[in-house]
């Protein structure tokens, strides 16, 4: 299996030099040469399959010829022992055909552990086998960081730094990142928003000698290995309700467009999706570009669900490659459009492509805050704000009710005790893991959004 930039002017790479590289040297996104099929077969055979086999299934054919199957095995097992659910992704009934996908069971309560635990496996082989160091860069709005603190903190061949946007994540996952003491571990507050914050990260891998001289990785979604372990929990819902049988519908609410991503290269992999729903919250860019065809970036606005206050979502340069048609000078023409004007307009081929694959729905503030209550009213079932702008989302593009649709719930209730409290009366406890939180001592460092100085505070602290 081999990966090509989004942009076209970096050379084609093998699953591990990916992994590790995270950006293109190009500034583009890696993506697969071409997408492994499963037959119906192949699918239907996946029933009763565990989370964990599964997993093996669907992510062994971007792995490559060379590798050790045994130790993939033992990397996926090691990935989810942490996770305090059998099922690792188990879904609940909200009501007839409706369904929640629980991604939250992982040991910082939210989805990005589900990638992140394999992700910190994959490294610690690949870095072990090439007997290599890296700085693991990246930026958060909010759980991103937590998950990939916990997934890389304690290991000796990794420095890590997470920059997050300084008073615009909820308390809790702030603190999951800044009271985990490891030395490896570094949290930068930047001030600025999540896009700033991710701005720097894409800015310091396009810096060449500063990305070579610390030997920078990421994290973030751009690294494909990300959204290729997503993948999986798309075909684990799907088989459990009926596929390869019966077309499934998924609605995701997301920010930056690699959780949704996944579901469309799970479509590509061969499973049957009738739907897949973009939920936003008010930062609503990925609606307004199916509504218009035109992808402008706005100011944030600041919500209770703050995982999704985003307005450059960087996944979206891969949907965009495959509707170009993969033409790389397209989409280099878009992207430095992007960086220029702070918008694009898609050609009305691109345009009408990716509205076949996809609907798209914003939910506002109070919306977001009745649907919690709602759900807890009719099921007795706590959801945070980002899962609640799913479900809600959900019923706006319903479409067929005899075709399941699934919310994927992406972060634990209790990491967003004042909304959640707000909308149902009482703040959802912490699991007794994360009891002591609020006491932890904290170590982070507020730094100005400036390249420069982000760049010297992390030559001076790592150690490769």
């Amino acid at each position: 299996m081999k990966f090509v930039s989004t942009r076209g002017q970096a050379p084609e790479l093998g699953f591990e030099d990916v992994l590790l590289a995270g950006l293109a040297n190009d500034g583009g996104l890696y993506m697969p040469v071409d997408w492994p099929k499963f037959s119906e077969d192949q699918i239907a055979a996946f029933a009763g399959l565990s989370y964990q086999d599964l997993a093996y299934r669907v992510i062994r054919p971007y792995l490559g010829e060379n590798v050790d199957d045994a130790n993939v095995r033992q990397m996926i097992d090691a990935a989810y022992a942490s996770f305090h659910h059998k099922a690792i992704t188990p879904l609940t009934q909200l009501r007839e055909n409706d369904w929640l996908l629980e991604l939250y069971h992982g040991p910082t309560l939210a989805f990005k552990d589900v990638a992140m635990q394999l992700l910190g496996q994959l490294f610690d082989s690949v870095l072990k086998a090439r007997q290599k160091k890296i700085t693991i860069i990246g930026a958060t709005s909010g759980d991103t960081g937590s998950a990939a603190i916990e997934a890389m903190r304690g290991r000796d061949a990794i420095d890590i730094f997470i920059l997050h946007p300084h008073n615009r994540t909820s308390e809790v996952q702030r603190r999951q990142m800044t009271t985990v003491l490891d030395a490896n571990v570094h949290n930068i507050a930047l001030e600025g928003t999540f896009d700033d914050c991710q701005a720097l990260v894409k800015a310091m891998f396009n810096d060449v000698a500063f990305r070579n001289a610390v030997s920078m990785a990421g994290v973030n979604s751009i690294n494909w290995a990300r959204v290729m372990a997503q993948v999986v929990y798309y075909f684990y819902a799907g088989v459990a309700l009926g596929a390869p049988h019966r077309p499934i519908s998924f609605t995701v609410p997301t920010g930056n467009f690699g959780d949704i991503l996944a579901g469309y290269v799970a479509a590509q992999m061969g499973l049957p999706i009738a739907k897949l729903v973009i939920a936003t919250n008010v930062n609503d860019i990925l609606t307004r570009v199916l509504d218009t065809g035109v992808y402008e970036v706005t100011s944030v606005t600041p919500s209770s669900s703050p995982s999704m206050d985003i307005q450059v979502s960087s996944n979206f340069e891969r949907l965009l490659f495959d509707a170009y048609g993969r033409d790389a000078s397209a989409i280099r023409g878009v992207m430095n459009s992007l960086q220029q004007s702070g918008r694009f307009a898609l050609s009305t081929e691109a345009h009408e492509w990716i509205k076949q694959r996809f609907d798209a729905c914003r939910v506002d503030e109070a919306e977001t805050l009745s649907t919690i209550k709602q759900v807890y009213g009719e099921t007795g079932h706590v959801i945070d704000p980002h899962s609640a702008v799913g479900v809600a989302a959900s019923q706006h593009c319903r479409g067929d009710h005899a075709i399941p649709m699934v919310t994927l719930a992406t972060a634990h209730p209790a990491k967003f005790p004042d909304a959640v409290g707000k909308a149902v009366g009482d703040a959802p406890d912490l699991p007794p893991s994360m009891a002591d939180l609020f006491h932890r001592e904290e170590r982070f460092d507020v730094l100005p959004n400036d390249l420069s100085q982000v760049q010297a505070y992390i030559r001076g602290k790592t150690r490769v």
